[in-house]
């Protein structure tokens, strides 16, 4: 039986409730991936080209800082990582969390969440940020109420 983390950065606890339901459903661990700097509303008006996510958003090399570094990524095998949608790809806070371990050798599986887009090219993007023995899964859109049952019926069609 692996070991499981579910680590997730939520900007407005829509992704938060649904890690909480995943890591019950799968018997993981949880971690919140928090930015040094959190969130206002105003950062996040995607319709504000100079807001601080549209900002972030559209430089590619953008990794803002995380309030902390202490997740023990290397106790875990599988690591869910889960987030919102944000301009159809993965917050560019993800690419600093997985920048800033080890993942060498682990599955990493991405769930998300969105008000309209789908998963989009997130693996891709996640990809140039681990180690290349990492395998990244497909992801998974949870939207809408996740239940317990029907994450850990998710979960479990992984195999891990």
């Amino acid at each position: 039986m692996s070991k499981k983390l579910v680590a997730y950065f939520s900007a407005s606890c829509v992704t938060r409730k649904v890690a909480e339901t995943l890591a019950e459903a799968a018997g993981a661990d949880l971690y919140e991936i928090r930015p040094q700097v959190p969130y206002t509303k105003s950062d996040l008006n995607w319709q504000d080209k100079n807001s601080r996510s549209s900002v972030e958003m559209a430089d590619k090399s953008s990794r803002p800082a995380m309030a902390d570094k202490d997740a023990n990524v290397g106790a875990y095998d599988v690591v869910f990582v889960g987030f919102p949608i944000w301009w159809y790809v993965e917050p560019t806070i993800i690419n600093t969390f997985l920048e800033s371990y080890d993942f060498a050798g682990k599955i990493i599986v991405p769930f998300a969440t969105s008000g309209s887009s789908g998963i989009g090219d997130t693996v891709a993007h996640l990809k140039v940020s681990v180690d290349a023995t990492a395998t990244i899964r497909e992801g998974k859109m949870l939207n809408g109420k996740q239940t317990k049952e029907s994450l850990s019926a998710w979960v479990d069609s992984l195999g891990l």
